[in-house]
């Protein structure tokens, strides 16, 4: 059975396109997805993200369980409200789930992770807490909304009580505050996002969600759908769980290097693996290409290299570039003249650095 969010039937008001996303009934696009990508990237808009799933932690030892739990040091959480993205590991050094992690109090973190892999997560996550005495509580009564774009922190700061602007409007990257909205609704704001784009991610009580949605579409802010979301991610540079990395793959092979902390004394699942394909290299790599020929690339194509045959993992036509791009798992060493099997053809392509765009930006050496 497909589950929904509190706002499916808005969308469907909306005229939206619905799909089946990891089991979830939500909208691909309300009528053009390159439209909405653009907005975006130049105005503001806002996603349906309530098939996320927050969970709260709870307990006087929280931040050891997490020092445990995850690769990226929760040490570096020192001011309440601060975030940090990291991923989850198993023994093997596979992503089990990337995540976002938010310092509430001492005594309580919140994460919030990808709808696809919940049952998986939630079930790791209360198996290794019950030796920290954590408790592991799902929040369901909430929905999430996401605003992002050049416009989105101004057009989210006029909902707010004026008392609570200024604070949400100055709050930092990867930084979060707890506001009430002008009809006296309380929201967890987050100065997050998955588009390269300024923005925030708003936790809102179901019962809410509607109301704050269709207000957010009142002050300007136009409805965008899931596939404007992924050629947003994918030019930012942003990996998509389940199609760029899984739990046979190790942040390190999936360009997430950065969100792996080898800080001294602290044994993380997985360290033992991180640590050694730190010191040797990890056996594979994963590189971002752009097509300078016609046509698409495509998740699944052959990536030929020097070092031997990657794959395609997520590809797509770039709407601000105008050209396709994509990211590719392959061999490490030295790659040579790279080119992709289209239908048998062999298509030369360029290997550039992440991201591609960010805050509405092409990359030098991009286009």
């Amino acid at each position: 059975m497909t589950d929904k969010t509190v706002l499916n039937e808005t969308h469907r008001a909306m005229g939206a396109k619905m799909v089946d996303f990891g089991g979830w009934d939500m909208p691909i696009h309300y009528g053009s997805q390159i439209d909405e990508h653009h907005v975006v990237r130049t105005d503001a808009g806002m996603f349906d993200v309530s098939h996320m799933t927050v969970v709260d932690l709870e307990g006087a030892r929280v931040r050891e369980f997490l020092r445990r739990l995850v690769a990226n040091s929760v040490d570096k959480l020192k001011v309440e409200g601060k975030a940090l993205y990291t991923a989850m590991l198993n023994p093997q050094g596979g992503v089990i789930d990337d995540l976002i992690i938010y310092f509430m109090r001492e005594d309580w973190f919140r994460l919030v992770v990808n709808a696809a892999t919940r049952e998986k997560d939630l079930a790791w996550i209360n198996e290794q807490a019950k030796a920290f005495d954590v408790k592991v509580s799902e929040r369901p009564e909430f929905g999430m909304v996401a605003v992002q774009g050049p416009n989105a922190r101004e057009r989210v700061s006029g909902l707010l009580q004026e008392s609570d602007r200024a604070r949400i409007g100055k709050l930092g990257r990867f930084a979060a505050g707890e506001a009430t909205t002008l009809d006296g609704t309380k929201v967890f704001i987050a100065r997050t996002g998955y588009t390269g784009e300024d923005g925030f991610e708003i936790i809102v009580p179901a019962g809410e969600t509607v109301a704050f949605w269709n207000a957010l579409h009142a002050a300007g802010v136009k409805p965008a759908g899931l596939g404007a979301r992924d050629t947003l991610r994918l030019e930012a540079g942003m990996n998509l769980y389940g199609q760029d990395m899984d739990d046979t793959v190790s942040p390190y092979e999936a360009a997430l290097g950065w969100t792996v902390a080898l800080d001294e004394g602290r044994d993380f699942i997985g360290r033992e693996v991180l640590e050694r394909q730190a010191a040797e290299g990890a056996p594979r790599q994963m590189i971002a290409l752009v097509m300078d020929d016609k046509g698409v690339l495509r998740h699944g194509q052959r990536v030929l290299t020097a070092s031997g045959e990657g794959e395609i993992l997520s590809g797509t036509f770039s709407p601000t570039i105008g050209k396709a791009i994509a990211f590719a798992r392959v061999p490490t060493g030295a790659l040579g003249d790279v080119r992709v099997d289209i239908r048998g053809k062999e298509v030369p392509v360029r290997v550039v650095k992440f991201p591609f765009v960010r805050e509405g930006k092409i990359a030098d050496g991009i286009a």
